[in-house]
C-alpha cells in the first residue's frame, strides 16, 4: 500500500478507536492510481468486516448528483439556472408569495432560498413521494430574505430534484440511473427503496449514548429525500464520480459545464465559497472542491483537486464520524500536499461586550443556547427531533462546548465535535445581532 495512504489510514484507525466509530471506508485517487481500504465493522449488532465495496449512505453529497443532472438539462436547453422555479413546477407554492414568484433554480443550487431548510418527511415509496414533499414545503417559514444570506438549505434540493422529474417526465431515481449511474458505470450506487442494495454488504448507522454504541433507526431517510441525501454508494464509486468531475465530461456533460459548477456563485461565510453545490476552499496553495453528508448515524465527506488529479472519499457509520472526516481532510492535505490549515487564535473579549451575543438561536430542527460561564461562552445543544421524520423524537444532546472569539463577530469552537469549527454573527440593519451561523446554518436569535 502506498506510504501516504498507509499513514492516513493509521491516523483514521486511531481516531476510530478514540471516538468509538464502528466502521470506516476510505478511498484515494492520485495521479492515475487508486487506493482504498475498509476498517472496522458494518454493525455492532450483526458485524461484518467493512471493505472498499461496502455500501454507505453518502448523505448530502447526493446534492452534487442532483446539480450535475440539472446541468445536463441546462446543456440540452430544457432548464435555465436563472429561470423562476414556477416555470417548471407550475403549482409551486411557498409561504412567502413574493419569494414563490422570484426564487430561481440557481437559488436552489446555492442554498440562497432563505426558508426553513431542515425539514424532513416521509411520503412513502411511491413515485408521487417527491411531489407530495414539495407541496408540503409550502408551509415552511421564510427565515432570511431571498438571496441575501447564505444558509444551508436541504429543502431547496427537494424542489431541485422535483424539477428534474417534471422536465424529464421520469422519477428522480430513474433519471439519475439513466443520466449518471449507467453512463458512468456506477454499478454500486443505489437509492432506497430499491432492495438491490441489500443484496450487497452495507452498513447501518450508529450513535453513542454514554458508554454504549447503539444502532440508529430507521435506516432510510425516505424516498422524498433521495435528491437531497439518498445516494447509497461505495468509496470506489465516489472516486469514479470524482474522476468524471475532474475530467472532460465523458460525453455526459461538457467540460465547460463541469468547470462552471466550480465557479464561485456566493460567499458561504466561514465555509468558504459556494459553486453550483460544490464548496470551494483553499488551504495553503491548494484549492479544492468538496461536499459532506450526514444521515441517520452515518457521516461522509468527499473532495477533489483537479490540478493535482486527486480525490478522496471517506464514509463512516457513526454520528461521531464527522470528527474523523474533518480530521482526515486536514491530514490528507498535509500528507499529500504539505498544506496545513491555520486555525484562528482565540482572543479575550470583555464580558460586557459578550452579553449581546448570548441567548437562544434556532432554525428548523436545530436549536441551541449561548451562555456565559465565567468569561467563557458555552454552546448548549437543544435536540428538537424531526429527522428523518417530523415525529422522530430528539436524540441525545451534544456535550456543552466552549467557544471563543477570534475577531469581532467571529468565533471558533474549542471542544469536539465543534473543535475548530468557525461561526459568525450576522447583524440586522440596525446593528443588532440577528443570526449566528454555525454548522453552515444561519440560526436566528429568538431570545
Amino acid at each position: 500500500m502506498e506510504n501516504k495512504f498507509s499513514k492516513l489510514s493509521a491516523k483514521i484507525v486511531k481516531d476510530m478507536k478514540r471516538l468509538r466509530v464502528p466502521g470506516v471506508a476510505l478511498g484515494v485517487w492520485h495521479k492515475g492510481k487508486e487506493y482504498s481500504a475498509g476498517f472496522g465493522v458494518t454493525s455492532v449488532e450483526h458485524p461484518l468486516r467493512v471493505t472498499p465495496d461496502t455500501l454507505f449512505q453518502v448523505g448530502s453529497i447526493s446534492k452534487t448528483y442532483t446539480a450535475t443532472m440539472l446541468m445536463q438539462l441546462v446543456e440540452q436547453g430544457k432548464v435555465e439556472l436563472d429561470a423562476p422555479v414556477k416555470k417548471y413546477i407550475k403549482d409551486f407554492k411557498l409561504q412567502d408569495k413574493n419569494v414563490e414568484k422570484r426564487v430561481t433554480v440557481r437559488h436552489l443550487l446555492t442554498h440562497m432560498g432563505g426558508w426553513v431548510g431542515d425539514y424532513f418527511n416521509d411520503f412513502g415509496n411511491g413515485d408521487d413521494a417527491l411531489d407530495k414533499m414539495v407541496k408540503d414545503i409550502a408551509q415552511l417559514h421564510q427565515i432570511q430574505p431571498l438571496g441575501k444570506i447564505w444558509s444551508y438549505n436541504n429543502t431547496g434540493f427537494n424542489v431541485a430534484a422535483r424539477i428534474i422529474e417534471v422536465v424529464t417526465g421520469k422519477s428522480y431515481e430513474q433519471a439519475a440511473q439513466e443520466m449518471l449511474f449507467n453512463p458512468l458505470g456506477l454499478k454500486m450506487s443505489f437509492f432506497y427503496p430499491s432492495d438491490v442494495l441489500f443484496t450487497h454488504r452495507f452498513v447501518v448507522g450508529h450513535y453513542n449514548k454514554k458508554e454504549k454504541v447503539l444502532v440508529s433507526r430507521p435506516w432510510a431517510i425516505g424516498r422524498a429525500g433521495n435528491g437531497v441525501g439518498g445516494v447509497v454508494s461505495t468509496v470506489k464509486d465516489l472516486l469514479a464520480y470524482g474522476r468524471f468531475h475532474m475530467g472532460s465530461g465523458k460525453g455526459i456533460l461538457k467540460k465547460e459545464s463541469l468547470e462552471a459548477m466550480r465557479v464561485k456563485q456566493v460567499n458561504a461565510g466561514l465555509r468558504g465559497d459556494m459553486g453550483i453545490t460544490w464548496f470551494i476552499r483553499e488551504v495553503g496553495n491548494v484549492k479544492f472542491y468538496g461536499h459532506g453528508g450526514a444521515t441517520h448515524g452515518q457521516q461522509a465527506y468527499f473532495f477533489f483537486i483537479p490540478t493535482e488529479d486527486f480525490a478522496l472519499a471517506i464514509l463512516t457509520n457513526s454520528d461521531e464520524g464527522g470528527i474523523i472526516n474533518a480530521n482526515a481532510l486536514g491530514w490528507a492535505l498535509d500528507l499529500y500536499f504539505n498544506a496545513k490549515a491555520q486555525s484562528p487564535k482565540p482572543i479575550e473579549k470583555p464580558v460586557k461586550e459578550i452579553k449581546e451575543y448570548l441567548g437562544r438561536y434556532k432554525i428548523g430542527t436545530e436549536c441551541f443556547d449561548l451562555k456565559l460561564k465565567g468569561k467563557t461562552i458555552m454552546y448548549h445543544h437543544i435536540p428538537l427531533g424531526g429527522f428523518p421524520m417530523p415525529e422522530t423524537p430528539p436524540g441525545p444532546a451534544m456535550p456543552p462546548m466552549r467557544f471563543a472569539f477570534y475577531e469581532a463577530d467571529k468565533m471558533i469552537g474549542l471542544d469536539e465535535p465543534y473543535k475548530g469549527a468557525l461561526g459568525d454573527f450576522i447583524r440586522d440593519e440596525k446593528g443588532h445581532v440577528e443570526y449566528f451561523r454555525i454548522g453552515a446554518r444561519a440560526h436566528k436569535k429568538i431570545t
